[in-house]
Parts: C-alpha cells; sequence; structure tokens
C-alpha cells in the first residue's frame, strides 16, 4: 500500500511537471510568433516611410523629414525609437532617443551600432544625387520587447505556482503525518498505562516477600523509567511548559541511570556534578528524552566497549551539553542527515530518535542540535546548546 502511494504521489508530480513544461513551452513559442510578426511589421513600417520620403523629396537640405505627409506617418501612433542621420552620421532627426545620447558622439555610436545589430539600417536616396542621402538607424519597439521578454516572466510565474503547489502538498502531507504520529505516540502511553499500573502493584508486592530488595529496588527504578517514557509520549503534540531548571542535575539523572545498564567494558563519564550548577528554561521530561536518545547513539556506536564523555559547559549566554563517544564515527556528509527521520545506519529501528531529539530541542526548548565534530574510526561529539537561564 505504501509503495502504491509513493507511486501515485511520484506520477502526480510528473503530471504537474509536464503540464508545467507544456504550457510554458505552449506560451514561450506563441509568443515569439507574436513577436516576430509584429517585428516584420515594424520593419515593414520603417520601410514605408524610407519609401515616402524618397517620393516627397524637396530639396538638399532634407526638407523631407519636416514634409506633413512624412511627419505625419512617422510620429501617427509610433512607438519605434529611430536615428536618422546623413551620410555623415551627422543627426538630422530622433525619436525615443533620450538628449544624452544624441549630445554625446561615444555614446551616439554605440546606440547606432546597437540598432544596426537588432536591424539594418535602411538607406533614403536622394533622386538628384547618389552622394547625399539619409540613413534611418532604428530598433525594438517598447512592445516588442516586452513580447520577447512575456514568456519568460510567464515560465517564472508558472514554476512559481508549482514550487507553490509542491509546498502546500509537501506540507499538508507533513501535517497528515504528525497527526498520525502524535495520535500514535498518545495511544501508546494509554496502552502502557494498563501494564505499569500492575507492575506497580507487583513491585509492592515483592517488598513484603522474602526476596533480594536490592533487585526490588532496581525493578523499581526501571518501572520508574518506564513511567517517564510513557509520560514523554503523552506530551507529544501538546503545551510543553517550559520551567528553570538545573541541567547539571537534569543531565546527570539521566547518566547515573545509564551508568548502572550499559556494558562492563564501556565507560562513561560526567563533569556537571563537579561546575558550578547552571540552569536553562526546559521541560525535564523531554529534555530528558533527548539527552538518553544522544547517550543510546552513543553506546550503539561503540559496539560493547569504548567510552561515552558527557560534558556540560557555558559561557553568558548559553549552555552547551556535549555528548562524545569513541565509537565509529560519521562521515561529515551525513553530519545533518543524521537528524533526518528515517535515516539510520543500523540494521534495526526506525531511524526516528535523533529525528526525536532535533525536533525536542529546536521546536519545543528554541535550542541547537547539531555533530561539532566526528572521525571515521575515532569517535564523534554532538552539541545541545541552551538559552541560559540566571536566577
Amino acid at each position: 500500500m505504501k509503495l502504491r502511494s509513493e507511486f501515485f504521489s511520484f506520477r502526480n508530480r510528473v503530471v504537474v511537471i509536464v503540464i508545467g513544461v507544456t504550457l510554458g513551452a505552449v506560451s514561450l513559442l506563441y509568443t515569439n510568433n507574436m513577436a516576430q510578426r509584429l517585428k516584420e511589421k515594424e520593419q515593414h513600417d520603417v520601410a514605408l516611410w524610407a519609401h515616402a520620403m524618397e517620393r516627397v523629396t524637396r530639396d538638399v537640405l532634407g526638407g523631407t523629414i519636416q514634409d506633413p505627409f512624412v511627419a505625419d506617418i512617422m510620429s501617427n501612433g509610433n512607438n519605434i525609437p529611430f536615428i536618422i542621420t546623413n551620410e555623415n552620421l551627422e543627426v538630422i532627426n530622433s525619436h525615443l532617443i533620450p538628449e544624452k545620447i544624441i549630445n554625446h558622439p561615444g555614446r551616439l555610436r554605440k546606440q547606432i551600432d546597437k540598432f544596426s545589430v537588432e536591424n539594418p539600417p535602411i538607406p533614403v536616396k536622394f533622386f538628384w544625387s547618389s552622394q547625399h542621402y539619409h540613413i534611418i538607424f532604428y530598433g525594438k519597439s517598447a512592445l516588442l520587447k516586452s513580447l520577447y521578454y512575456f514568456p519568460y516572466v510567464q515560465i517564472l510565474v508558472i514554476t512559481a505556482f508549482i514550487a507553490l503547489g509542491f509546498i502546500a502538498f509537501r506540507s499538508s502531507k507533513h501535517d497528515e503525518q504528525n497527526r498520525v504520529w502524535i495520535g500514535l505516540a498518545k495511544e501508546t502511553a494509554h496502552q502502557l498505562g494498563t501494564p505499569t499500573s500492575s507492575l506497580l502493584g507487583w513491585i509492592e508486592y515483592l517488598r513484603s516477600q522474602d526476596v533480594d530488595q536490592t533487585a526490588v529496588e532496581e525493578m523499581n527504578k526501571d518501572l520508574t523509567h518506564l513511567m517517564k517514557i510513557v509520560d514523554r509520549f503523552s506530551k507529544i503534540g501538546s503545551e510543553t511548559p517550559l520551567t528553570p531548571a538545573n541541567i547539571n542535575e537534569v543531565v546527570g539523572e539521566s547518566v547515573m541511570y545509564f551508568r548502572k545498564r550499559i556494558p562492563r567494558n564501556v565507560t562513561l563519564d560526567y563533569n556537571g556534578l563537579a561546575i558550578a550548577p547552571v540552569q536553562a528554561n526546559i521541560n525535564a521530561a523531554l529534555f530528558e528524552w533527548v539527552v538518553e536518545n544522544l547517550m543510546k547513539n552513543s553506546l550503539d556506536a561503540l559496539q560493547g566497549h569504548g567510552a561515552i564523555d558527557v560534558r556540560i559547559s557555558s559561557d553568558d549566554k548559553s549552555v552547551m551539553i556535549d555528548v562524545k563517544d569513541t565509537g565509529k564515527g560519521i562521515p561529515k556528509s551525513n553530519w545533518k542527515r543524521i537528524f533526518e527521520p528515517g535515516f539510520t545506519t543500523k540494521t534495526r529501528g526506525w531511524g526516528l530518535g535523533l529525528s526525536l531529539s532535533r525536533r525536542i530541542v529546536e521546536e519545543y526548548h528554541q535550542g541547537k542540535i547539531a555533530v561539532i565534530d566526528s572521525e571515521i574510526g575515532k569517535g564523534t561529539t554532538i552539541r545541545i546548546t541552551l538559552k541560559r537561564h540566571f536566577a
């Protein structure tokens, strides 16, 4: 079912992309065709001007341009920029050309060269002399330029709409997945409630029996930890109030619980109880979950032997909790990917531990979590950074 759903999702994306590309291509072809037809019309208009000028030539001084017939043809609704010069490239008339270009020889020459590239210049001959003539240099009208750029604007708009559609689709899908996970977490917490309550009763029964009470106390610690896990699951998707807490103690409780449950060939060091306490606004139940996830991740990387070092440090603004191990290390290309849902290098598990940790740190506590150092065969250090609280 999942593969089928992913197939339809992929097919829908392909259909949307194909439709967008087709619309863009059709728009580009149609607009380019319109632009080409307008360009041909403008060239025809300018050729008509030149022909009219030749027909009504009156004198060698260029009276043609002042002729009412020619002036009417050239100015009637005309938005084609042009420069008319004599055979020596001296300007006789111009239209839609700034004075700063006309009055500057260098700029004028560049404009004439630009017009010559856009359209071939048209000479206007005088019937009485082959040595004297006018030249019409002209460019593209504003409308023609707009038509050339318009399809690219359309493609940009279509691309933007497709991108927004994908974002909206992914966002809705992500929200749906979140609701499923939240529902699953709360249902898990509800289902675990009954057996944990029953186990509490059995612990009390064992305390009244002639059995090793040390073992009973360790069982009680495990049950207490299980109840914490149930509480954490019940908090997912709910408002999580943050309160000032001693980070040294909160992290220390997780470390102490872990220390008695790790292999003999693994050492777990912690500096938090030997330094001055630092505070941050946290939800203790969820934050302990993060610390435990990091230590479990380090323990998996050690594969039964090595060292884990949990260290707390601080500055004027932040509290840093580093979890360092001497395990197999992480390639730099995966430093960010390990926090993505579903990413895992283990043969078991769903790859949700570090993803959940990042969500708890960044979304619930407005902090940061990242790999700050890792080397293949030597180990990894992951750092949590929280805003420091001063009482």
